[in-house]
């Protein structure tokens, strides 16, 4: 192997390691979600896990025209939090639960100084609304 195409791939592993990327990505995440519309979707398709919801069905539920809908979904796809599959003559869309999941991680990565016990809950679903457990002071 070259010289020079080693060196990229060490740069690139080196990019990998230092959480350069890890970081890029959430950010893009973050950015994406940090648009009213786009949380609505997000939102909207974890709730029609793992059925996912039709491309024109997300925009009448949100009452937003479709093409500001694809355009929506566009950022949040390349944001890497949905995903997509045609389906006959319908674009079905999903929450990426794994790419969200990894971002609330690298959120509480450095949690409580490592220590796991203090950084409850750690369910990641929580209980319905009104029917939160009491916790004790």
């Amino acid at each position: 192997m070259p010289a020079k195409v080693r060196n990229l791939l060490d740069f690139g592993l080196y990019i990998y390691n230092s959480g350069y990327m890890e970081q890029e990505s959430a950010i893009l995440a973050l950015a994406a979600l940090a648009q009213s519309t786009r949380l609505d979707v997000f939102r909207l398709l974890v709730k029609h896990e793992p059925d996912g919801l039709a491309a024109g069905d997300i925009a009448k539920a949100l009452a937003v025209p479709q093409n500001t809908m694809s355009a929506h979904l566009a950022i949040l796809a390349r944001a890497g939090l949905v995903m997509s599959e045609r389906k006959s003559r319908s674009i079905i869309y999903r929450a990426n639960l794994v790419t969200f999941q990894d971002l609330t991680s690298f959120m509480v990565d450095d949690c409580c100084g490592g220590r796991a016990d203090l950084c409850a809950p750690t369910a990641v679903c929580k209980p319905a609304r009104g029917k939160r457990a009491k916790v004790k002071a």
